[in-house]
């Protein structure tokens, strides 16, 4: 189980340091040069006010699918554009903000027992999870050639799947089992309007203290039950552990301490993300050129 947390932790980081097409700028102006910015969308100026933006509903999606109104001029005669109806104008909307849920953390709905056991199945094959094991596999091998996993590729293999194991069996009874037969929230839930003192001992005490599927508050089964029950069953087929019972209580110790520390990524890495502004250069130029043509200005 502490090994599943700390993967989860690197799986955080590798996410942010293997996004393709991404260009990060704090809000402070770095020292030196400034870095050219691209062009905000231009859209045609209305001469009637807009709605209050909480009185507006949200945009409607469209595909991206040609009008018939518009024709070239090659085909299309001026009579035929003027029997044409008159669209009326668009109703102004609200934008769907897309990027909310990173910010405001998971739906706070209770679970069935059936979307637990796909929160389970997500996390274990989760792209960044699979990167995180195999890097700390292969540094692992390279690291000790001589370790009970053996060396070569025959020990980074051993070594996969043994992480990949103790991250299924701390799926199956963290997120699934244990949280649908106590009726657990599986969820970290994060509280951004507390102060930063409240927050820290928040992300401590949920390891310990956490909530149920009614909301209200519940001792954390998954946390205390799931890393004892994941710690019994790796001691059958981890290769070189010690299996005794003080040995078993340390790591059990070591894990529970080191459990919040995925907590305190959750908790506090919205705020870092509010902070930095991330520009995916091929699509806002896509954004731009297709803003700037339907709002009539030159691109």
């Amino acid at each position: 189980m502490a090994a599943s947390r700390r993967r989860n932790a690197l799986r955080v980081v590798a996410s942010l340091l293997l996004t393709p097409f991404v260009v990060l700028h704090s809000q402070a102006p770095p020292s030196g040069a400034p870095l050219p910015q691209a062009p905000l969308p231009q859209t045609a100026l209305s001469t009637t006010a807009a709605p209050k933006p909480h009185a507006l509903p949200p945009c409607p999606v469209k595909p991206a699918t040609p009008s018939p109104q518009f024709a070239t001029p090659s085909t299309a005669s001026p009579a035929s554009i003027t029997e044409q109806p008159q669209q009326p104008p668009a109703q102004p909307c609200k934008p769907v903000n897309w990027f909310a849920r990173f910010l405001n953390g998971p739906e706070v709905k209770p679970l069935t027992p059936e979307e637990k056991a796909r929160l389970a199945v997500r996390n274990l094959l989760d792209p960044f999870n699979a990167i995180t094991i195999l890097g700390q596999s292969g540094i692992a091998v390279a690291s000790d050639s001589h370790s009970p996993y053996g060396p070569g590729m025959k020990g980074f293999g051993k070594n996969v799947g043994v992480s990949y194991t103790e991250d299924m069996t701390g799926e199956f009874f963290g997120t699934f089992l244990i949280p649908s037969l106590t009726r657990q929230d599986p969820h970290y839930h994060r509280m951004p309007s507390a102060s930063i003192r409240r927050r820290i001992a928040h992300a401590a005490l949920q390891v310990l203290w956490t909530q149920g599927d009614n909301g209200r508050g519940m001792l954390n089964y998954a946390s205390i039950a799931g890393s004892a029950i994941g710690l019994g069953i790796s001691n059958l087929y981890v290769p070189g552990e010690q299996t005794h019972l003080s040995a078993d209580l340390t790591r059990y110790s070591i894990g529970m301490a080191t459990a919040p520390i995925d907590n305190y990524i959750t908790e506090f890495l919205p705020d870092v993300a509010r902070r930095i502004h991330v520009r995916i250069v091929l699509v806002q130029r896509i954004i731009n050129q297709v803003a700037t043509t339907e709002g009539g200005g030159t691109p």
